[in-house]
Protein backbone atom coordinates (compact mmCIF):
# COMPACT_ATOMS: atom_id res chain seq x y z
CA UNK A 1 0.00 0.00 0.00
CA UNK A 2 1.21 3.66 -0.45
CA UNK A 3 2.76 5.60 2.25
CA UNK A 4 1.31 8.57 2.96
CA UNK A 5 2.21 12.02 1.34
CA UNK A 6 2.18 15.54 2.20
CA UNK A 7 -1.09 16.77 -0.79
CA UNK A 8 0.39 19.74 -1.56
CA UNK A 9 3.97 18.90 -1.65
CA UNK A 10 6.29 17.36 -5.15
CA UNK A 11 8.08 14.18 -4.34
CA UNK A 12 10.77 15.59 -7.25
CA UNK A 13 12.04 18.58 -7.67
CA UNK A 14 12.71 19.89 -11.77
CA UNK A 15 15.72 18.74 -13.51
CA UNK A 16 17.30 19.87 -16.41
CA UNK A 17 19.59 18.92 -18.93
CA UNK A 18 17.55 15.79 -20.10
CA UNK A 19 16.87 14.63 -24.08
CA UNK A 20 13.28 13.70 -24.53
CA UNK A 21 12.18 12.36 -27.52
CA UNK A 22 8.20 10.96 -28.44
CA UNK A 23 7.83 7.95 -30.34
CA UNK A 24 4.28 7.52 -32.08
CA UNK A 25 3.10 3.57 -32.29
CA UNK A 26 4.39 0.52 -31.60
CA UNK A 27 6.31 -0.18 -34.63
CA UNK A 28 8.56 2.73 -33.12
CA UNK A 29 8.76 2.61 -29.82
CA UNK A 30 9.07 -1.42 -29.47
CA UNK A 31 12.19 -1.44 -31.69
CA UNK A 32 13.45 0.70 -29.50
CA UNK A 33 12.99 -0.37 -26.04
CA UNK A 34 14.61 -4.11 -27.54
CA UNK A 35 17.82 -2.03 -28.61
CA UNK A 36 18.25 -0.68 -25.23
CA UNK A 37 17.83 -3.76 -23.32
CA UNK A 38 20.37 -4.96 -25.91
CA UNK A 39 22.68 -3.24 -25.67
CA UNK A 40 22.55 -3.42 -21.68
CA UNK A 41 25.91 -4.20 -19.80
CA UNK A 42 25.13 -3.29 -16.17
CA UNK A 43 21.22 -3.76 -15.87
CA UNK A 44 17.97 -3.55 -16.83
CA UNK A 45 14.48 -2.37 -14.85
CA UNK A 46 11.07 -3.17 -16.34
CA UNK A 47 8.23 -2.36 -14.52
CA UNK A 48 4.96 -3.44 -16.26
CA UNK A 49 0.99 -3.51 -16.03
CA UNK A 50 -0.34 -4.39 -18.97
CA UNK A 51 1.90 -8.06 -20.19
CA UNK A 52 0.14 -11.07 -22.10
CA UNK A 53 1.63 -14.23 -23.97
CA UNK A 54 2.52 -13.89 -27.45
CA UNK A 55 5.08 -12.87 -29.95
CA UNK A 56 5.68 -8.85 -28.38
CA UNK A 57 6.07 -10.59 -25.09
CA UNK A 58 8.45 -13.61 -26.62
CA UNK A 59 10.48 -10.83 -27.95
CA UNK A 60 11.03 -9.37 -24.68
CA UNK A 61 11.73 -12.40 -22.63
CA UNK A 62 14.35 -13.18 -25.23
CA UNK A 63 16.18 -9.74 -24.71
CA UNK A 64 16.00 -10.15 -20.63
CA UNK A 65 17.52 -13.48 -20.73
CA UNK A 66 19.98 -12.69 -23.10
CA UNK A 67 20.73 -9.68 -21.07
CA UNK A 68 21.16 -11.75 -17.95
CA UNK A 69 23.23 -14.51 -19.76
CA UNK A 70 25.70 -11.75 -20.38
CA UNK A 71 25.53 -11.02 -17.23
CA UNK A 72 23.23 -7.28 -16.91
CA UNK A 73 21.51 -7.01 -13.34
CA UNK A 74 17.79 -7.86 -14.66
CA UNK A 75 15.00 -7.09 -12.64
CA UNK A 76 11.04 -7.48 -13.58
CA UNK A 77 8.59 -6.12 -11.69
CA UNK A 78 5.39 -7.23 -12.62
CA UNK A 79 1.82 -6.35 -11.34
CA UNK A 80 -0.21 -9.69 -10.30
CA UNK A 81 -3.77 -8.78 -11.47
CA UNK A 82 -1.66 -7.19 -15.23
CA UNK A 83 -0.03 -10.32 -16.01
CA UNK A 84 -2.46 -12.54 -15.50
CA UNK A 85 -2.43 -13.13 -19.08
CA UNK A 86 1.01 -14.38 -19.21
CA UNK A 87 1.61 -18.03 -19.33
CA UNK A 88 2.72 -20.52 -16.91
CA UNK A 89 5.53 -21.07 -19.63
CA UNK A 90 7.03 -17.38 -19.89
CA UNK A 91 6.79 -17.45 -15.99
CA UNK A 92 8.56 -19.98 -15.83
CA UNK A 93 11.31 -19.23 -18.31
CA UNK A 94 11.50 -16.18 -16.49
CA UNK A 95 12.17 -18.01 -13.12
CA UNK A 96 14.79 -20.70 -14.47
CA UNK A 97 17.07 -17.96 -15.43
CA UNK A 98 18.69 -14.85 -13.29
CA UNK A 99 16.31 -12.48 -13.75
CA UNK A 100 14.58 -11.60 -10.68
CA UNK A 101 10.83 -11.44 -10.98
CA UNK A 102 9.23 -9.41 -8.35
CA UNK A 103 5.05 -9.30 -8.09
CA UNK A 104 2.98 -6.33 -6.81
CA UNK A 105 -0.12 -7.12 -4.90
CA UNK A 106 -0.59 -10.56 -5.58
CA UNK A 107 -4.65 -11.56 -5.36
CA UNK A 108 -5.65 -12.87 -2.46
CA UNK A 109 -9.43 -12.69 -1.35
CA UNK A 110 -8.39 -11.82 2.81
CA UNK A 111 -7.11 -8.96 1.09
CA UNK A 112 -10.38 -7.30 0.18
CA UNK A 113 -10.08 -3.96 -0.49
CA UNK A 114 -6.58 -4.05 -0.67
CA UNK A 115 -6.44 -6.19 -4.07
CA UNK A 116 -7.97 -2.95 -5.77
CA UNK A 117 -4.35 -1.53 -5.53
CA UNK A 118 -2.53 -1.58 -8.14
CA UNK A 119 0.99 -1.27 -9.86
CA UNK A 120 -0.56 0.53 -13.32
CA UNK A 121 3.46 2.10 -14.33
CA UNK A 122 5.02 0.99 -17.54
CA UNK A 123 8.94 1.62 -17.07
CA UNK A 124 12.13 0.52 -19.15
CA UNK A 125 15.58 1.93 -17.64
CA UNK A 126 18.79 0.15 -18.90
CA UNK A 127 22.28 1.50 -17.88
CA UNK A 128 21.65 5.03 -16.28
CA UNK A 129 21.32 5.77 -20.43
CA UNK A 130 18.28 5.64 -21.42
CA UNK A 131 14.52 4.94 -19.99
CA UNK A 132 10.97 4.64 -21.75
CA UNK A 133 7.85 5.66 -20.01
CA UNK A 134 4.45 6.18 -21.30
CA UNK A 135 1.00 4.24 -21.96
CA UNK A 136 1.80 0.80 -23.37
CA UNK A 137 2.19 -2.74 -22.33
CA UNK A 138 3.74 -5.68 -23.68
CA UNK A 139 0.87 -7.43 -25.82
CA UNK A 140 0.11 -7.95 -29.52
CA UNK A 141 -2.29 -5.17 -29.31
CA UNK A 142 0.61 -2.89 -29.81
CA UNK A 143 2.50 -4.02 -32.68
CA UNK A 144 1.05 -2.25 -35.73
CA UNK A 145 2.82 -5.76 -37.92
CA UNK A 146 0.70 -8.31 -35.63
CA UNK A 147 -2.71 -6.48 -35.74
CA UNK A 148 -3.48 -5.82 -39.80
CA UNK A 149 -4.57 -2.04 -39.17
CA UNK A 150 -5.98 -2.42 -35.77
CA UNK A 151 -3.21 -1.64 -33.14
CA UNK A 152 -3.75 0.36 -30.45
CA UNK A 153 -2.67 3.63 -30.80
CA UNK A 154 -0.15 4.46 -28.26
CA UNK A 155 3.22 6.64 -27.45
CA UNK A 156 6.03 6.48 -25.05
CA UNK A 157 8.56 8.54 -24.19
CA UNK A 158 12.15 8.22 -24.41
CA UNK A 159 14.51 9.59 -21.68
CA UNK A 160 18.06 10.43 -21.70
CA UNK A 161 19.77 12.90 -18.35
CA UNK A 162 19.56 13.16 -14.84
CA UNK A 163 15.95 12.31 -14.48
CA UNK A 164 16.46 8.85 -15.07
CA UNK A 165 18.06 9.05 -11.37
CA UNK A 166 14.42 10.05 -10.17
CA UNK A 167 12.75 6.84 -12.70
CA UNK A 168 15.41 4.42 -10.98
CA UNK A 169 14.66 5.72 -7.50
CA UNK A 170 10.54 5.41 -8.04
CA UNK A 171 10.88 2.00 -9.47
CA UNK A 172 14.04 0.50 -6.54
CA UNK A 173 10.75 1.97 -4.06
CA UNK A 174 8.90 -0.25 -5.42
CA UNK A 175 10.79 -3.10 -5.96
CA UNK A 176 11.79 -3.16 -2.61
CA UNK A 177 8.01 -3.37 -0.83
CA UNK A 178 7.71 -6.42 -3.29
CA UNK A 179 11.49 -8.50 -3.07
CA UNK A 180 14.30 -9.09 -0.78
CA UNK A 181 16.99 -6.92 -3.03
CA UNK A 182 20.40 -5.73 -3.01
CA UNK A 183 20.71 -1.65 -3.27
CA UNK A 184 23.66 -1.58 -5.85
CA UNK A 185 21.68 0.51 -8.98
CA UNK A 186 20.82 3.22 -6.31
CA UNK A 187 24.71 4.28 -6.80
CA UNK A 188 24.37 4.86 -10.53
CA UNK A 189 23.35 8.18 -11.67
CA UNK A 190 23.03 9.51 -14.98
CA UNK A 191 24.73 12.31 -16.47
CA UNK A 192 23.80 15.37 -17.34
CA UNK A 193 23.13 16.88 -20.69
CA UNK A 194 24.27 20.58 -20.95
CA UNK A 195 21.94 21.66 -23.53
CA UNK A 196 19.10 19.44 -22.86
CA UNK A 197 15.19 19.85 -21.56
CA UNK A 198 13.65 20.84 -18.14
CA UNK A 199 11.84 17.22 -16.53
CA UNK A 200 9.89 16.51 -13.49
CA UNK A 201 8.21 13.15 -12.47
CA UNK A 202 4.48 13.68 -11.05
CA UNK A 203 2.81 10.57 -9.29
CA UNK A 204 -0.77 9.45 -8.68
CA UNK A 205 0.03 6.36 -5.42
CA UNK A 206 -3.49 5.65 -4.41
CA UNK A 207 -4.99 7.81 -2.01
CA UNK A 208 -2.71 10.58 -0.67
CA UNK A 209 -0.70 11.17 -3.73
CA UNK A 210 -2.50 13.33 -6.10
CA UNK A 211 0.50 15.10 -7.60
CA UNK A 212 -0.42 14.42 -11.25
CA UNK A 213 -3.95 15.52 -11.59
CA UNK A 214 -3.05 18.40 -9.00
CA UNK A 215 -0.69 19.27 -11.95
CA UNK A 216 -2.93 19.13 -14.25
CA UNK A 217 -5.85 20.95 -12.58
CA UNK A 218 -3.30 24.03 -12.16
CA UNK A 219 -1.77 23.92 -15.62
CA UNK A 220 -5.59 24.35 -16.89
CA UNK A 221 -6.46 27.04 -15.16
CA UNK A 222 -3.19 28.95 -16.15
CA UNK A 223 -3.11 28.01 -19.83
CA UNK A 224 -3.67 31.02 -21.65
CA UNK A 225 -3.68 29.91 -25.45
CA UNK A 226 -4.35 26.20 -25.54
CA UNK A 227 -5.46 22.82 -23.82
CA UNK A 228 -5.33 19.62 -25.42
CA UNK A 229 -5.55 16.54 -23.76
CA UNK A 230 -5.97 12.94 -25.12
CA UNK A 231 -6.95 9.74 -22.75
CA UNK A 232 -8.42 6.79 -23.41
CA UNK A 233 -11.22 6.77 -20.18
CA UNK A 234 -12.23 9.94 -20.07
CA UNK A 235 -13.81 9.49 -16.39
CA UNK A 236 -11.83 12.30 -14.81
CA UNK A 237 -12.71 13.89 -11.37
CA UNK A 238 -15.16 17.10 -11.53
CA UNK A 239 -12.55 19.57 -10.61
CA UNK A 240 -11.06 18.65 -13.98
CA UNK A 241 -14.39 19.20 -15.81
CA UNK A 242 -14.87 22.27 -14.06
CA UNK A 243 -11.81 23.51 -15.23
CA UNK A 244 -11.91 22.59 -19.02
CA UNK A 245 -15.11 24.55 -18.95
CA UNK A 246 -14.11 27.50 -17.32
CA UNK A 247 -10.75 27.52 -19.91
CA UNK A 248 -12.94 27.35 -22.90
CA UNK A 249 -15.49 29.52 -21.67
CA UNK A 250 -12.25 32.00 -21.37
CA UNK A 251 -11.59 31.95 -24.97
CA UNK A 252 -8.75 29.10 -24.59
CA UNK A 253 -8.24 26.12 -26.86
CA UNK A 254 -9.71 23.66 -25.21
CA UNK A 255 -9.83 19.96 -26.82
CA UNK A 256 -10.32 16.66 -26.00
CA UNK A 257 -9.21 13.60 -27.96
CA UNK A 258 -11.02 10.53 -26.78
CA UNK A 259 -11.79 6.88 -28.20
CA UNK A 260 -14.32 6.46 -31.24
CA UNK A 261 -15.86 2.99 -32.48
CA UNK A 262 -13.09 0.85 -30.94
CA UNK A 263 -12.18 0.49 -27.45
CA UNK A 264 -10.98 -2.26 -24.96
CA UNK A 265 -13.95 -1.03 -22.68
CA UNK A 266 -16.74 0.36 -24.36
CA UNK A 267 -19.13 0.62 -21.59
CA UNK A 268 -16.54 3.49 -20.47
CA UNK A 269 -16.84 5.19 -23.43
CA UNK A 270 -20.49 4.97 -22.94
CA UNK A 271 -20.10 7.36 -19.76
CA UNK A 272 -17.82 9.04 -20.99
CA UNK A 273 -20.21 10.03 -23.26
CA UNK A 274 -22.78 11.16 -20.13
CA UNK A 275 -20.61 14.11 -19.38
CA UNK A 276 -20.14 15.64 -22.99
CA UNK A 277 -23.08 17.68 -22.89
CA UNK A 278 -21.86 20.73 -19.87
CA UNK A 279 -18.25 20.47 -21.76
CA UNK A 280 -19.90 20.99 -25.12
CA UNK A 281 -22.07 24.19 -23.98
CA UNK A 282 -19.27 25.54 -22.63
CA UNK A 283 -17.23 25.31 -25.77
CA UNK A 284 -14.64 22.53 -24.85
CA UNK A 285 -13.91 20.94 -28.39
CA UNK A 286 -14.47 17.03 -28.17
CA UNK A 287 -12.61 14.82 -30.77
CA UNK A 288 -13.55 10.87 -31.02
CA UNK A 289 -10.50 9.34 -32.71
CA UNK A 290 -11.64 6.60 -35.86
CA UNK A 291 -9.18 4.41 -37.02
CA UNK A 292 -8.40 1.92 -34.01
CA UNK A 293 -8.61 2.32 -30.43
CA UNK A 294 -6.41 5.06 -29.24
CA UNK A 295 -4.84 3.77 -25.67
CA UNK A 296 -2.23 7.47 -25.32
CA UNK A 297 -2.28 9.62 -22.43
CA UNK A 298 -1.07 13.46 -22.89
CA UNK A 299 -1.65 16.54 -21.86
CA UNK A 300 -0.34 19.81 -23.79
CA UNK A 301 -1.41 22.77 -22.03
CA UNK A 302 0.34 25.26 -23.97
CA UNK A 303 4.00 24.21 -24.01
CA UNK A 304 4.16 21.87 -21.13
CA UNK A 305 3.35 17.96 -21.37
CA UNK A 306 2.79 15.74 -19.21
CA UNK A 307 2.71 12.01 -20.22
CA UNK A 308 2.86 8.84 -18.70
CA UNK A 309 0.99 6.06 -17.49
CA UNK A 310 -2.14 8.06 -15.93
CA UNK A 311 -5.55 8.03 -17.64
CA UNK A 312 -6.84 11.03 -15.34
CA UNK A 313 -9.37 9.20 -14.00
CA UNK A 314 -11.17 8.79 -10.85
CA UNK A 315 -9.87 4.97 -10.31
CA UNK A 316 -6.32 6.52 -10.82
CA UNK A 317 -6.61 8.89 -7.42
CA UNK A 318 -7.60 5.73 -5.12
CA UNK A 319 -5.95 2.73 -6.10
CA UNK A 320 -3.11 2.69 -9.14
CA UNK A 321 0.17 3.86 -8.65
CA UNK A 322 0.63 5.85 -11.26
CA UNK A 323 3.49 8.50 -12.67
CA UNK A 324 3.89 10.60 -15.93
CA UNK A 325 6.86 12.95 -16.91
CA UNK A 326 6.18 16.28 -17.23
CA UNK A 327 8.18 18.06 -19.63
CA UNK A 328 8.60 22.26 -19.75
CA UNK A 329 10.35 22.81 -23.43
CA UNK A 330 8.72 24.67 -26.64
CA UNK A 331 10.67 22.15 -28.75
CA UNK A 332 9.43 19.36 -27.27
CA UNK A 333 5.28 20.86 -27.35
CA UNK A 334 6.02 21.41 -30.75
CA UNK A 335 6.90 17.35 -31.45
CA UNK A 336 3.27 16.76 -29.47
CA UNK A 337 1.31 19.38 -31.13
CA UNK A 338 2.00 17.43 -34.13
CA UNK A 339 1.03 14.07 -32.81
CA UNK A 340 -2.36 15.66 -32.00
CA UNK A 341 -2.81 17.79 -35.07
CA UNK A 342 -2.10 14.42 -36.79
CA UNK A 343 -4.52 12.41 -34.44
CA UNK A 344 -6.83 15.36 -34.93
CA UNK A 345 -7.42 14.97 -38.39
CA UNK A 346 -8.38 10.97 -38.27
CA UNK A 347 -11.14 12.19 -35.80
CA UNK A 348 -15.31 13.12 -35.88
CA UNK A 349 -15.46 16.34 -34.23
CA UNK A 350 -18.42 16.10 -32.17
CA UNK A 351 -20.94 18.67 -32.61
CA UNK A 352 -23.66 20.25 -29.55
CA UNK A 353 -26.28 20.55 -31.81
CA UNK A 354 -26.28 17.16 -33.71
CA UNK A 355 -25.13 15.79 -29.97
CA UNK A 356 -28.30 16.66 -29.04
CA UNK A 357 -30.40 14.96 -31.21
CA UNK A 358 -28.41 11.64 -30.81
CA UNK A 359 -31.04 8.49 -30.35
CA UNK A 360 -32.64 7.61 -27.20
CA UNK A 361 -30.43 4.28 -27.02
CA UNK A 362 -27.36 5.86 -26.75
CA UNK A 363 -28.96 7.89 -24.27
CA UNK A 364 -30.33 5.01 -22.11
CA UNK A 365 -26.28 3.34 -22.38
CA UNK A 366 -24.68 6.09 -21.11
CA UNK A 367 -26.94 6.64 -18.11
CA UNK A 368 -26.55 2.99 -17.64
CA UNK A 369 -22.54 3.17 -17.77
CA UNK A 370 -22.68 5.99 -15.90
CA UNK A 371 -24.37 4.55 -12.82
CA UNK A 372 -22.50 1.55 -13.25
CA UNK A 373 -19.13 3.88 -13.08
CA UNK A 374 -21.05 5.17 -9.65
CA UNK A 375 -21.93 1.81 -8.16
CA UNK A 376 -18.39 0.46 -8.53
CA UNK A 377 -16.57 3.35 -7.18
CA UNK A 378 -19.19 3.35 -4.31
CA UNK A 379 -18.80 -0.76 -3.45
CA UNK A 380 -15.17 -0.62 -3.40
CA UNK A 381 -15.06 2.12 -1.03
CA UNK A 382 -17.66 0.33 1.24
CA UNK A 383 -15.31 -3.04 0.62
CA UNK A 384 -12.33 -0.88 1.62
Amino acid sequence: MPRRRNRKTYRFPWRGGNRFELLSDGNTYLPRMLAAIGAAREFVLLEMYLIKSGDVTTRFIDALLAAAARGARVRLLLDDYGARGLKHSDRQRLQESTVRLAWYNPLQYRKRARNLYRDHRKLLLADAEVAFIGGAGLTDEFDPGLQRGMYWHDVMLQIEGPVLQDWAALFLETWHTCADDDRAFESVLPAARGDGQQGRIALAAGPHAHEINRSVVKRIRTAEHRIWIVTPYFLTTWKIRRALRRAARNGIDTRLLLPGPYSDHPWVSHAARGVYRRLLRNGVRIFEYQPRFIHAKVVLCDQWVSLGSSNLDRWDQHWNLDANQEVDDQRFAHSVERLFSADFALSDEIDYASWRRRPWQQRVRERLAGLLVLWLQRLSRWWG
